[in-house]
């Protein structure tokens, strides 16, 4: 009797602890990994994989295969990581010209506000953030989406 009641408290010991471990149902493991390539937070034209996985969808895996396989795989082998590859290069060239047109609209604005101050300040204010006013008013995104929007 004594030696059942010895494991049975034994036991109770062992098994306090690990109940008590458990995450409780809200808690845990995040349901987006982040910077996976499945992250299910981003869009298809944000990833780039999300983005080819859609196209192969779209014109269908032979079609796909032709677009995107390297030449020297005739049986279509890589496709994939060539369509993720030519998207990749794509979307660093549009935001490295984002990024170019940024500065020079801003150059533009500091050259504007140094040769006419006074039709600057009318324009844009004469507060700190009137140069940023001017730089997002002039930067090429802004212009592009103004003239959708006319359409």
């Amino acid at each position: 009797m004594k030696r059942t009641l010895i494991i049975a408290a034994s036991l109770l010991a062992l098994a306090v602890p690990a109940a008590l471990a458990a995450p409780p149902a809200d808690k845990g493991k995040p349901a987006s990994p982040g910077s996976s390539a499945a992250a299910p937070g981003q869009s298809a034209e944000k990833n780039a994989a999300k983005w080819c996985k859609a196209e192969r969808t779209r014109l269908g895996v032979d079609e796909f295969k032709k677009t995107y396989a390297p030449p020297n795989h005739p049986n279509g082998a890589n496709a994939f990581g060539k369509c993720v590859s030519q998207r990749v290069k794509a979307q660093k060239q549009k935001e490295d010209s984002d990024s170019q047109d940024a500065k020079n609209a801003m150059q533009k604005c500091k050259a504007m506000r140094q040769s006419d101050p006074n039709g600057f300040r009318s324009a844009y204010g004469d507060k700190p953030n009137a140069l940023g006013k001017c730089a997002s008013a002039n930067s090429k995104g802004k212009n592009e989406n103004k003239d959708d929007e006319n359409d």
